[in-house]
């Protein structure tokens, strides 16, 4: 299995493209800008989307997908978005509802549509084709959220979303093989009063969390701001951490199981 990333940034910016992730060539983890930097024909063979919550700059690229690939998958089974229920329910009430895009839960048409939506729930493991299995994880955000972690017998590729210090996932993570963990740190330490209201990590925090970690990974930081990719990525590397860490670049490829 491979992982793609098309988007590793907090917002939007020359270069800068928000979560998105490709497993393989159809799978995506989160659906922001960076899924826009794709091709028409690697569009297509998208069959799932899973989301780890409802804030735009991660779903962003699910409407604008569903309008370039209906006609080129018609007769096809729907693409399947998986989301917690709020977050398919934040979908229908406020992209999918006509006024901020069409509804293409029932386009072409409701019996054959483009998308279908598919809830899941924290501790479920989905199942894929080529025997792949996904585990949802817990989040704690200012929405319903969620993380993710690829299985594999050789060490999970684990996301945790976007996130506040969050003691239910290292409870997981103490009994799961961790290859890879995609941490976001979305804002510098003196940012650490709007860090802690938006429920984000910044540096110090994120020292905390990568304590729980007591297994060897290779750390990748994810949600940087456009232009403070040094800064906070100096405050981390200032942290004194036992692990590898590294910001993640959109167009990396992470190679595992």
């Amino acid at each position: 299995m491979h992982i793609r990333v098309l988007g590793c940034s907090g917002s939007i910016a020359e270069g800068c493209r928000t979560t998105a992730f490709l497993l393989d060539d159809d799978i995506l983890i989160d659906a922001g800008t960076g899924v826009g930097d794709l091709p028409l024909a690697q569009l297509e063979r998208v069959d799932d989307v899973l989301l780890s919550h409802s804030h735009l700059d991660h779903v962003l690229g699910v409407p604008l997908l569903a309008d370039s690939v209906m006609r080129r998958r018609a007769g096809r089974p729907p693409i399947r978005v998986h989301g917690l229920p709020a977050t398919l329910d934040a979908l229908r009430a406020h992209i999918f509802n006509g006024a901020i895009w069409p509804d293409f839960t029932r386009l072409p048409s409701a019996e054959r549509p483009v998308l279908a939506l598919q809830p899941f729930e924290i501790g479920q493991t989905l199942d894929f084709s080529r025997g792949r299995r996904i585990e949802v994880l817990p989040a704690l955000h200012t929405v319903p959220a969620v993380g993710f972690a690829v299985l594999s017998d050789t060490g999970a590729w684990v996301f945790t979303g976007d996130t506040a210090p969050n003691p239910g996932l290292w409870q997981r993570l103490a009994d799961m093989k961790v290859a890879h963990l995609v941490i976001e740190t979305a804002f510098r330490d003196d940012e650490h009063i709007v860090a802690n209201v938006s429920r984000h990590l910044h540096p110090a925090a994120l020292g905390r969390e990568l304590a729980h970690l007591t297994q060897p990974a290779q750390v990748h930081i994810t949600h940087i701001k456009p232009g403070e990719i040094d800064a906070v990525m100096s405050e981390i590397n200032a942290l004194g951490h036992r692990h590898r860490v590294a910001a993640l670049v959109a167009g990396q490829v992470i190679e595992f199981g």
